[in-house]
């Protein structure tokens, strides 16, 4: 009786076992769920170790670049311009706003003084009415007007092409004159701006904090040729997904490449309430974005004083 009763108390657990795999098989939904308990999601990030060679890192970082390469094949310049001058003219604006505010603005700017001529003989009063949706725009007045009286007295009316000379420009630095090389001159450059600066100490990619050194840093880890369009991936990347606030890290594509995965919302459903602009079915910041961006389903921005759209 004694063996019997073992047997039985055995033979207890097997059945229940049984039963729940029955169960399991014949609810889909309570097998997935089990999975998902059993497994970390595919997206977790690993980090990586803390004395990862540098060999490693330019292996990562540059797979970080493809990856967003794929995710952003449509990344450009958010600036509205047609030729170097008005790309210059918009990129000083840019400072302490937003490409959108200063796409919206520089239209009535570029109609009014098309020319570095026209600007340089301006009314500032004039300019500063024009300027002032972008704030600071009494300060902004004069550096525009300043630029361009420094282009016709000192380049014949022309935006140059050298690093060396766009930096003499008033309100010109670094950042500024590779947003100018890299896209209005085809010449290879690393725009070092809040987003970029972010998202590469996000990702190990340096740890220091001065412009200069960070452009450096990242420019000794990819091929000259890819420096422009890597500035452009990081940026979108940056106003769309890897947030400073709050990232979406949930809906990132290189969170298994991130150190950083777990800073902001991991939940995939929350995260993608966080996406911007295209990504998350919202207007971008050009009235007159590239012809590739509205084929990916990017959406223009409306002009100044126009409603918001909406998803």
């Amino acid at each position: 009786m004694k063996k019997a009763a073992r047997k039985t108390v055995k033979k207890a657990p097997r059945k229940a076992t049984t039963a729940v795999k029955k169960n399991a098989s014949a609810n889909p939904e309570a097998k997935a769920s089990k999975s998902v308990a059993a497994k970390p999601p595919k997206s977790v990030a690993a980090k990586p170790p803390r004395n990862e060679s540098h060999t490693a890192l330019v292996r990562r970082a540059r797979r970080i670049n493809r990856e967003l390469a794929e995710v952003y094949p449509y990344a450009h310049p958010e600036l509205d311009f047609e030729n170097s001058f008005q790309l210059i003219l918009a990129t000083v604006l840019s400072a302490q706003t937003t490409d959108l505010r200063v796409n919206q603005t520089t239209p009535a700017l570029f109609a009014k003084y098309p020319t570095p001529e026209d600007l340089a003989a301006a009314n500032p009063e004039e300019v500063e009415e024009i300027l002032r949706p972008t704030g600071f725009f009494r300060a902004k007045t004069r550096a525009v007007i300043g630029l361009s009286k420094a282009l016709v007295e000192e380049f014949g009316g022309e935006v140059p092409g050298r690093l060396e000379d766009l930096v003499k420009l008033p309100g010109v630095g670094r950042k500024t004159a590779f947003v100018v090389l890299g896209n209005a001159f085809g010449r290879p450059g690393i725009t070092v701006d809040t987003h970029f600066q972010r998202l590469v100490r996000r990702w190990q990619w340096t740890d220091e904090k001065d412009p200069d050194k960070i452009e450096a840093a990242v420019g000794a880890l990819f091929p000259k040729s890819e420096w422009t369009m890597l500035s452009h991936h990081v940026i979108f990347h940056g106003r769309r997904i890897c947030h400073a606030r709050k990232p979406a890290c949930g809906a990132c594509p290189i969170a298994p490449l991130c150190p950083a995965y777990g800073e902001g919302e991991t939940d995939p459903e929350k995260a993608k309430k966080l996406l911007k602009y295209e990504k998350g079915g919202f207007p971008g910041q050009r009235l007159n974005p590239p012809q590739a961006y509205l084929d990916a389903g990017g959406i223009p921005a409306p002009p100044l004083g126009a409603p918001q759209g909406t998803p």
